[in-house]
C-alpha cells in the first residue's frame, strides 16, 4: 500500500499477479510431475493441469486467490486470508475440503472447487465507515488546496505586481508561493488522472469472483498507464521542490541571523538552483530506476524500498529545518531577555515568544515532525484517522497560512496597497470632476474644485496666494506643495515618510528603500519584525 493508505484497482491486480507468481515458482520446485491421467480440480488452463497427486492427497494449487497446499483425505485445511487482498479480514481464514477419493471437493450442481471466504470478505460486506472516513478526508484535502492555491495567486500578483516589493526576501516568498501552488495543482492532476475524476471511483471493493478472473485475464497493455506515470512523476517533483523551498526560507532567514555579511543577490541564484534544481536530480534518479527495475503499471504504488531514493532526501530537509527552526527560537528568545531586561513581566516576553514561534511554524513547516516517525496502521485504528485528519488539515492550508502571515499581514506590502488604492480612487475622483466641468487641485490632505468659468473671470485672485505656499513653478506656472496637475496624477501628491520621498531607484538596493551600508542590520531587524 501507497503512503497514503489508498490502494487502487491496478495496484490490487499488481499485488494479485505477484502472488500467483510466487505460487507458480514454489509449486513448479516442490509438486513432482508425473506422466498419466490428469487428477487435479484445478482449472484446465491451469499451468499445473499436468500434476497428479500422490497417496491419495489433494494436489497444491493456485485458485485465483490463495496458494492451497496439499490436502489430507476427509480433512478442511485451512489458510489465512491472504494480506495481499487489502479488503479482506486479515485475522480470518479460508477454508476448502479434500474428500476421501484425493481431490477437492466440488459445489454441488457446479463443476467447481468449492471454498469458503466468509470471513475474509468481513470487510467487503461493511464499509459505510470507511467509505465516510475517506469521503470526508477527500473534502478536507480538496477545500484547502484549492484556499491555499486561490491565496497564493493573489499573493504572487501582489508581490509581482509592486515594484517597491522586489527585494530578495519578497523573491523567496514568492518561490515559495509558486511551490505551494505547484503542489496543489500537481494534487488536483494526479487525482483525476488516478480516479478519473472522483477519488472514491477506485476504492470500489472487489469480489471473490473478479479477484479470480483477474489472474486469467491478459496482460494490459503498458502504454495505457503512461498518463498515469507523467502525472505520479511531476506530482512527487512539485512535492520534493515544496519541502526544499521551504529549506530555503529556513537557510535564508537563518543566514541573515549569523552571517555579518550576506549578499544577497549572490545568493538567491544558489537558492534558486538549490529549490528546483537538487529535487529534479533524485526525482529523475528514482523514475529512471523506477523504468528499469518495476515498471509495473501506474507508478503510484510504493515499490519496496525504491521509495527512499525520495524519501530520504525529503525527511533531510525536514530535519535540518526543524534544526533552524529550533535555533533561530532559540536566539529569539535570548534577544528578548537582552531586551526587555527590566523593562517588562516574564509573561510579556512569553507572549511574545509565543507569537514569533506560531508564525514560524507554517514557513518551517514544523508540523510535519509529529508524525514523521510513525508507521502507517490499520485504516479502522483511531491512530491512523488522527494522523490522516491532523496531515490533510495542515498540509492543505499550509500555503494558505504562509500566504496570510507573509503577504497580507505584511506591513510593507499594505502601505503598498493603500497607496494604490488612494491614487485610483484620487483620479477615479479626478476623472469624475473633469467630465462634470471643473478642475481639481490638491493642497496636501485637501481638495478643492474649482469651476473653470471663475478661474476665468476671477484668474487674477489666484496670485495672491500666500508666497510660502509657493516654493517654484513648473511649466510657467506656479506650483503649490501636492499640486496636482489637470490630467495626471503624480506620486508626489500623496505624503509619504521614511525612504520612500526618495524618487531614484537607483539608490536603492534591490528597490527595498535602503541604503547599502544599512541594509544588513536593517534587513535581520525587518525580518525579526516579522516574526515578532
Amino acid at each position: 500500500v501507497d503512503a497514503d493508505d489508498v490502494i487502487t484497482k491496478e495496484e490490487q491486480i499488481f499485488l494479485l499477479l505477484k502472488a500467483k507468481a510466487k505460487c507458480e515458482r514454489h509449486l513448479k520446485a516442490k509438486v513432482p510431475k508425473v506422466h498419466g491421467d490428469v487428477t487435479s480440480a484445478g482449472c484446465s488452463d491451469s499451468p499445473f493441469s499436468g500434476f497428479s497427486s500422490t497417496d491419495g492427497f489433494c494436489l497444491p494449487e493456485w485458485d485465483g486467490i490463495v496458494c492451497w497446499p496439499e490436502g489430507v483425505p476427509g480433512k478442511v485445511v485451512a489458510m489465512p486470508c491472504p494480506e495481499y487482498i487489502y479488503d479482506f479480514n486479515h485475522k480470518g481464514h479460508a477454508y476448502r475440503r479434500c474428500d476421501l477419493n484425493g481431490s477437492w471437493e466440488l459445489v454441488p450442481g457446479n463443476n467447481r472447487t468449492w471454498a469458503n471466504y466468509s470471513e475474509c470478505a468481513k470487510f467487503l460486506t461493511n464499509e459505510t465507515r470507511e467509505r465516510e472516513v475517506f469521503d470526508r478526508l477527500y473534502l478536507i484535502y480538496t477545500v484547502g488546496y484549492s484556499i491555499s492555491l486561490g491565496s497564493l495567486t493573489v499573493a504572487v500578483l501582489i508581490l509581482g505586481y509592486f515594484r517597491r516589493l522586489h527585494c530578495t526576501r519578497n523573491y523567496i516568498h514568492m518561490h515559495l508561493f509558486v511551490s505551494f501552488m505547484l503542489r496543489a495543482v500537481s494534487i488536483f492532476v494526479k487525482d483525476a488522472v488516478l480516479y478519473s475524476g472522483s477519488a472514491l471511483e477506485e476504492m470500489e471493493r472487489i469480489s471473490e469472483e473478479d479477484l479470480k478472473s483477474i489472474t486469467e485475464a491478459p496482460p494490459a497493455d503498458k502504454s495505457q498507464f503512461v498518463g498515469c506515470k507523467v502525472a505520479v512523476t511531476f506530482f512527487l517533483y512539485f512535492l520534493a521542490t515544496n519541502y526544499y523551498w521551504i529549506l530555503v526560507e529556513g537557510l535564508y532567514l537563518h543566514s541573515l541571523i549569523f552571517m555579518a555579511f550576506f549578499s544577497e543577490k549572490k545568493y538567491l541564484w544558489g537558492f534558486t538552483l538549490f529549490g528546483w534544481g537538487l529535487p529534479a536530480v533524485f526525482v529523475t534518479a528514482w523514475a529512471s530506476v523506477r523504468a528499469t527495475l518495476a515498471d509495473t503499471e501506474c507508478w503510484d504504488l510504493s515499490a519496496g524500498n525504491l521509495k527512499w531514493i525520495i524519501q530520504v532526501p525529503i525527511l533531510a530537509a525536514i530535519v535540518v529545518n526543524f534544526i533552524l527552526f529550533i535555533n533561530i527560537i532559540r536566539v529569539l528568545a535570548t534577544k528578548l531577555r537582552e531586551t526587555n531586561a527590566g523593562r517588562c513581566d516574564s509573561r510579556q516576553q512569553y507572549r511574545k515568544l509565543l507569537k514569533s514561534t506560531l508564525v514560524l511554524m507554517p514557513l518551517f513547516g514544523v508540523h510535519y515532525i509529529v508524525f514523521m516517525a510513525m508507521p502507517y496502521t490499520d485504516v479502522s485504528g483511531i491512530l491512523w484517522q488522527v494522523q490522516m485528519h491532523y496531515e490533510m488539515l495542515f498540509n492543505s492550508f499550509q500555503g494558505f497560512f504562509v500566504a496570510i502571515i507573509y503577504c497580507f499581514c505584511n506591513g510593507e506590502v499594505q502601505a503598498e496597497i493603500k497607496k494604490s488604492w488612494s491614487r485610483w480612487t484620487l483620479a477615479l475622483d479626478f476623472k469624475r470632476k473633469a467630465r462634470s466641468g471643473s478642475t481639481t487641485y490638491s493642497y496636501g490632505p485637501m481638495v478643492s474644485h474649482t469651476s473653470i468659468t471663475n478661474v476665468a473671470t476671477r484668474g487674477a485672485l489666484a496670485l495672491h496666494l500666500n508666497t510660502r505656499l509657493i516654493p517654484g513653478t513648473l511649466n510657467g506656472h506656479r506650483n503649490l506643495p501636492g499640486y496636482v496637475k489637470n490630467g495626471s496624477i503624480s506620486e508626489n501628491s500623496m505624503p509619504s515618510s521614511g525612504p520612500e520621498q526618495y524618487n531614484k531607484d537607483e539608490e536603492y538596493l534591490n528597490g527595498s528603500g535602503l541604503y547599502d551600508g544599512d541594509r544588513p542590520t536593517v534587513l535581520v531587524e525587518e525580518e525579526r519584525e516579522t516574526v515578532m
